[in-house]
Parts: C-alpha cells; structure tokens; sequence
C-alpha cells in the first residue's frame, strides 16, 4: 500500500509512459494483423487450398487471427487503465497537497511521513505559557491536531483504495473471460479501459456471495470498501446494478438487513454503511431517466417489485415473505440525492402495483402490502413495509419534486393519497399477539408511523421547504397553493377534516402556519377575494407578493379543529396567528383615517375570534382533560412566540416604537393564563358563552397598539377601537363555533 511519503513523490508520468507504450503495442498488433491475414490466414481461403486437413487449418488459422485482434483489444484497454489510473491518481494527490497546505496554515507541521503536531515555533510567549498550563487550551491543541491528522489519514486512504481499485482492474483485465473462443488463456476480448467497471464485477462477484450466503468477513470489508469508493461513479453502479438485475439488488440489500438487524448485529454498522453504499450506487445509476440502462432498469424492477422474498429475522411469524417494492424503498431509505424523475416514477410504479392487485378469493381485507406484524417505531420503523409511503417520505427531502407530484393540476395522484387509497386494507396488517401464520384472517390496524411519508410531501408540497418544522410565511408558488386548497376540499368533502387522518396533524399544522397570511384574511372577511361563501371551494391567485390562497370559512375552520385535537400544534397556529395580528397592526400607516384603522381592528379581531371558536369547541368535546390541554395549548403558543418572528413588521411606520417586541410576551403571558383558568370550566353552552379570555386578548392588543401610537391605553380613542374589535371578536368566533358543531 502507499505511503504518505510514496504518494507525494512517486513520478506519475511512468504511467503515462506506460500508456503510451501500450497504444504501440497495440498498433504493432495491428500490423501483424494485417500481415498474418495477408499471408496466412488469406492463403486458406484460395481456391487451390483442398484436402483433408483444410478444415482443421481453417479452424485454427481463424482462432489465430481472432487472438491478434483479441491481443489489440487488451492492449488498448491496458493503455486506457493506465491514463485512467493516472488521472486518479493526480487528482488525489492534489487533494492530499490541498489538505497539507490547509494544516499548515492551520499552525500544523506535517512531516515527511505524514504525522501531524502542533507547530509551536509559531506560538506567541503568551500562547507558550497558556499550552504549558492551560488544560482547555492543550485540549483544544489535541483536538485540531487528531482533526488534521484524520484528514490527512483519510486522505492517503483514498489513494489506496484507488490503488486496489488498479490492482483488481489490471489483474482483469488479461484474464481470457471467453471459454469458448478456442484458447485457454489466452487474449482478453472483452477488456475495457475503465478501472471503475473491473471494480463493479468484483462488487458483483461478492454480493452474489452475499446472497448465497458464503461471503467471508474479507469479502464484506471489501464490498465496502467498493461501495464506499465508487458509488458515485456512473459507470461502476450501472455496470454492478446491471450485472445483478433488479432481483439481485433487493435479495443483496435483504441479506444485509438480515445480517445488521438480526444474524450478526455486533458488525450491524459494516452492514448498513454498504446498505449506504448501495442506496448511493442506486441513486447514481439512475440519475439519466432516458438512458437505456434506466429503462431496463426501470422494467425489471417492476417486476421484481412485487416477487415475494424471505427477510430472515424481519418477522414474528415463519412463512412472512416480503415484496420487492417493500425492499427497495428500505434500501432508497439509506440513499440520498435520487433524480426526481426516478422517485416519481417509483412511487407510479407502486402505485400501480398496489391497484393492479388481486386478492387471493376477492378477500377484500388481503393487500399487495398486507403483513402480519407491526413496523413502525425505533427497532422496526426502518422497514418500508408501506413502500408508497416510504418513496413519498424520501421524496419530501426535494420539495419542488413533491409540488410536481401531488399537483392536481398535472396528475391525480393527491386525490389518491387522500380520497382513494384506502390506507386501512392497502398496508399495515398484522396479527395479535404476533407468532401466528399468514394462513386465516388478520387483525386490521395501523402501525404507529401511517401516512408519515404523505405528511411529509404534503408539508414539503405546499411549503416549499424541508418538512418537519414551522415555516416562515410564503411567498408560495400556485402549485403550492393549490395543493393546499385541494387538501383541505377533500378532507372536508370526505368528513376528515375535524378528524385529521394519523399522519397529517402535525405536517398540517406546519403547513397553516405557512399560509397565515391566507387564513387570517379568510377569517377577516377582508376583501372580495377572501369573503367568499362559507362553504366555497376558494380560489388561488398570484401577486407581487406570491401565491394566495382562499378557501371557504366553514372548510378552514374544520381542517384547524382537526389540527386542534393536538393541542400543541394548534397551539402554534394560534401564537403565529397572535404575531401576524401584531404585524397587520404595525404596518397601519402613521397618518391613517378612522376607516383604515377600524377596518384593521374589526378584521383582525374577526380572525382572532375565529381561531378561539376552534378553541371553544374543545370544552363540548369529553375527550380532552380540558385543563392539560389548555397547558400543552399553551406551551405551543410559548413555543411559536419564542421562535424567530414569522413574519417582518414595517417598523419606521410605528412612530412610537415596536408593538412586537415590546407587548406581544406580555400579552401572551396574561392571555395564556386566562386560557387555562377557562379550561376548568364544566363543559356547558352556558360557560361557552362566557368565554371571555379572547375578549381580554383583543383588549390587550388594541391597547397596546394604541400606546405604541401615543394615544395611551384608556384614552377615549383607545376605547372606541376596543369596543369595535370586541364586537366583531365574538362575531368572528360565535361563528365558527357554530359551524363546527353544525358539522358534526
């Protein structure tokens, strides 16, 4: 193996050179080609050539040539291994000098040998003393040198990697593969110049040891090493992907399932780092949806997708089999940086696996994906037992390719995911308690982790970001938007809406907090383009400022209940709702009329009372301990004021201050309190009635806004702009409380 020394010195033009050399070969093979046909090979084809032996001759002569055009074949291909071994090669020892120099700048000294240390011929008197004695500095000191020096290390890897790369290519590249050719051992015909498709033969040799189960411990050290290495080369994944057919790939990927989670945990980390590999070499191979190897590719896994193969230890119950599309997407689950192309055509093909199926006697409850045990949570989630949730969830990493997915206005596929999958009977069957056989009916229910990939490209669809978190307000794009507002017609239409599907909660309740900006001005009823009829399907539109989205009151609100039954994530909405009121508020123009500034007030005291209706409808529902939810409703609106603001408050128009940072913990503070005091309430229409804390919130609010304005808190001004948010505050909420309960 080289050396750090070895590596920085050695003269790479030999290898050059050698090419060189190798391209004469291969011309003077040409040459006597061309003369041994002349002169030989020819002489057999005239007609005076007659006899007995003429056969065996001809035979023979033929091979003769064949083996000097085979010998030309090979040298050209050692030629291109050499100039490809060379190009290697420069770049990592480039890498190599790069990260010396960056150490050394770094106050590193790197030897000959490639040892680093800290150089302190550099060090300061002051910095002497402190490493003398100073133990969180010689810490410090011994971290950044272990760093470099894994640097360093990792670096001089890479080159030896190469170089077994190299060897196994070289060592191939002279083996006569053809035992039919009349030879043995003789000229390689089939040698190719790219190091990179040698090593994939090699990869492939392994794995099919893996899947028979002869692979040695030397063998996985090296499938890891080739994997590792090569993965992101086009060439090495197409070649191995397409020597093992789509069923060979799945059979590998469940052998190393099998082998980490279950057969031989203690190298479980050797085996997922090559799961890592493959996922890699897969996402690499599939990157040009038009080649042909995509399409080949492509065929053969739809149907290995739905074979059936046996994952040793995956489950409770003996005869289990898994498909092939549940295999994939465990291994894709390892990968990332897949072609959005090839995540929607996957997700296409599983679809129409999942539809296309028949049920053994038309038993309604049997499914293409139906097992019988659980898979979800930390030691059994990393199955992709519901395989078009698991391609969906790995698609959310890539929003614009999820917008493209669940667009309504390119495909149905949103429709499906939320109207017409049935996401009890298509996944998650399993037998209770677990141990039975697949023979006889099973028990339907969900696993904890249902629609949990949906969610996420719904969130990722809608948002434009990276699902699992609270969004900044918009700008969003029509397609975003337009998603939105199909989700929430359907799931209204469908009598979803209140109870949100499993899965959908918290992804909803990202995606509303996005659109804040929308749902406050639905419930303000604050233009022609919002106050639509109550029960409308809504409309999107685009403006200097995005997407926007308006849907009718009724449909919203329902949605919002549903994301309500957690009381934490409403809670959210319910705090970014409190900051965008503060925000409409600030952005009042200094010298506004009464007209202006009372619209603002009664419209966002409406909107304010819309999302406490949602609350009040809590204390009708018997399945809430009303005083812990009001907590955990609380801690989210704590959680949504201590974040970054959402939204950008035009502060030179406050010419007293800003209203935000000055009043909005306070009120929120007071109001949360009021919010729980209510919750002990009794549960009846009368106390629902007195539910005054968001009267007490719209209070707070004008006030505060009015002192920021310099008009002070009790002035008679002031309590004019009170008394009108009030009035529409109970309008806004007795509303939607109505016609939560009328929807029931």
């Amino acid at each position: 193996m080289p050396t750090y020394h070895e590596i920085l010195t050695t003269d790479l033009s030999t290898l050059t050179a050698a090419a060189e050399h190798w391209d004469d070969v291969a011309e003077d093979l040409h040459k006597q080609e061309t003369a041994y046909r002349r002169d030989v090979h020819g002489i057999s084809m005239g007609p005076s050539w007659q006899g007995l032996y003429t056969t065996v001759a001809d035979e023979h002569f033929a091979v003769t040539l064949k083996e000097f055009q085979k010998a030309q074949t090979e040298a050209k291909a050692i030629a291109a291994l050499f100039r490809d071994a060379h190009t290697q090669f420069v770049d990592l020892r480039k890498k190599l000098e790069s990260a010396r120099q960056d150490a050394v700048a770094a106050k590193m000294k790197v030897s000959d040998q490639g040892v680093v240390s800290y150089d302190t011929g550099k060090l300061t008197d002051g910095d002497r003393q402190a490493l003398a004695h100073d133990p969180d500095y010689q810490e410090s000191v011994r971290k950044a040198v272990a760093s470099w020096q894994a640097r360093i290390d990792q670096c001089v890897k890479d080159v030896e990697d190469a170089d077994k790369g190299v060897e196994i290519a070289f060592q191939a590249v002279v083996t006569d593969s053809d035992i039919g050719d009349g030879t043995i051992g003789g000229f390689n015909g089939r040698a190719q110049g790219d190091i990179e498709k040698y090593e994939a033969h090699e990869a492939e040799d392994i794995a099919r040891r893996v899947n028979a189960g002869e692979a040695s411990q030397r063998d996985y050290r090296e499938l890891q090493r080739l994997l590792g290495g090569n993965s992101g080369d086009k060439a090495f994944s197409q070649t191995l992907l397409d020597g093992l057919g789509a069923r060979g790939t799945l059979q590998l990927s469940n052998s190393l399932d099998s082998l980490a989670h279950y057969d031989d945990k203690q190298h479980g980390s050797r085996y997922l780092d090559i799961q890592k590999g493959l996922a890699t070499t897969l996402a690499t191979a599939t990157k040009d949806p038009h080649s042909d190897f995509y399409q080949g590719f492509r065929a053969d896994l739809r149907k290995a997708g739905t074979e059936q193969f046996k994952v040793d230890g995956l489950s409770s119950v003996p005869d289990e089999k898994v498909r092939g599309y549940q295999s994939l997407v465990t291994l894709m689950q390892h990968g990332h940086g897949y072609d959005g192309q090839f995540l929607k055509d996957t997700a296409d093909d599983i679809r129409h696996a999942e539809e296309s199926y028949t049920p053994r006697g038309g038993n309604p409850t049997e499914s293409l994906w139906g097992l019988r045990d659980r898979f979800s949570g930390e030691d059994r989630g990393w199955f992709a037992n519901d395989p078009l949730d698991g391609v969906l969830g790995i698609m959310s990493h890539d929003p614009e390719v999820s917008t493209e997915y669940l667009d309504p206005a390119r495909n149905d596929n949103l429709r499906y995911l939320l109207h017409g999958r049935n996401w009890d009977t298509v996944v998650d069957h399993y037998a209770t308690p677990p141990g039975g056989t697949t023979v006889g009916i099973p028990v339907l229910a969900e696993d904890g982790d249902v629609r949990k990939g949906f969610g996420a490209a719904l969130e990722a669809a809608t948002t434009g970001e990276a699902p699992g978190g609270y969004h900044a307000a918009g700008p969003h794009t029509e397609p975003q938007a337009r998603i939105l507002q199909h989700t929430i017609n359907t799931l209204y239409t469908d009598k979803h809406a209140q109870e949100l599907p499993k899965g959908l909660v918290t992804p909803m309740a990202h995606i509303l907090t996005s659109y804040t900006p929308d749902t406050h001005e639905t419930y303000a009823e604050s233009s022609s383009k919002y106050d639509i009829d109550w029960d409308s399907e809504g409309s999107v539109w685009s403006d200097k400022d995005g997407a926007h989205l308006a849907v009718g009151h009724q449909r919203l609100a329902a949605v919002m209940r549903g994301v309500a039954n957690d009381p934490e994530a409403f809670g959210h909405l319910y705090g970014a709702e409190q900051q965008y009121t503060h925000h409409v508020l600030e952005t009042i123009p200094a010298d506004a009329g009464d007209k202006t500034i009372r619209d603002r007030i009664v419209e966002s005291s409406r909107a304010m009372g819309a999302y406490d209706g949602i609350r009040s409808d809590i204390i009708y529902d018997e399945r809430f301990e009303k005083t812990q939810w009001a907590a955990d409703f609380n801690h989210g609106i704590g959680t949504a004021l201590g974040t970054a603001l959402l939204f950008n408050p035009v502060k030179d128009l406050s010419p007293v201050g800003d209203l935000t940072n000055k009043a909005i913990d306070v009120w929120a503070y007071e109001s949360n309190k009021e919010h729980t005091a209510e919750a002990n309430l009794a549960a009846t229409e009368q106390n629902a009635k007195t539910y005054d804390a968001g009267q007490h919130d719209v209070e707070k609010l004008v006030r505060a806004w009015a002192d920021s304005r310099g008009h002070g808190i009790d002035s008679d001004w002031t309590k004019y702009y009170v008394h009108a948010g009030q009035n529409d505050y109970e309008h806004g909420r007795d509303r939607t409380l109505s016609t939560l309960r009328a929807d029931r």
